[in-house]
């Protein structure tokens, strides 16, 4: 199951890099159960959450899929690697693609903080 788990991250972190690389026919079934979990994922104001331990087992209980528990140390291994690109700092935007700065060059005041809060 190690060499699996290491096969499925790999081709996840090729895949959220535009890479295309085979996802392995054993973990298919793996790999489809945690696109659904992902799918589903709750946010917040930073980013996306982690899939919870809760959610993994209320999908097993609706989709009736059993997961033993080295099936789900495989999606969660896949969600650690999907929340570490998530929150990656170092992403370019395309080329000729204007960004803003990560941080606002302005200081909080109570103006600022009423325009945005209301």
């Amino acid at each position: 199951m190690d060499r699996l788990k290491k096969q499925l991250c790999a081709a996840l972190k090729a895949r959220n890099v535009g890479g295309k690389t085979p996802i392995p026919e054993a973990g298919l079934p793996l790999w489809q159960a945690f696109g659904a979990l992902s799918r589903a994922r709750s946010y917040n104001p930073h980013g996306p959450n982690p899939i919870t331990w809760e959610a993994l087992a209320a999908w097993s209980q609706l989709m009736r899929v059993p997961v033993e528990p080295r099936h789900a140390d495989i999606i969660m291994a896949l969600d650690a690697v999907w929340i570490k690109d998530a929150y990656r700092t170092d992403k370019q935007a395309p080329e000729g693609v204007k960004t803003l700065p990560p941080m606002s060059q302005h200081p909080i005041n109570a103006a600022l903080l009423d325009a945005m809060l209301g």
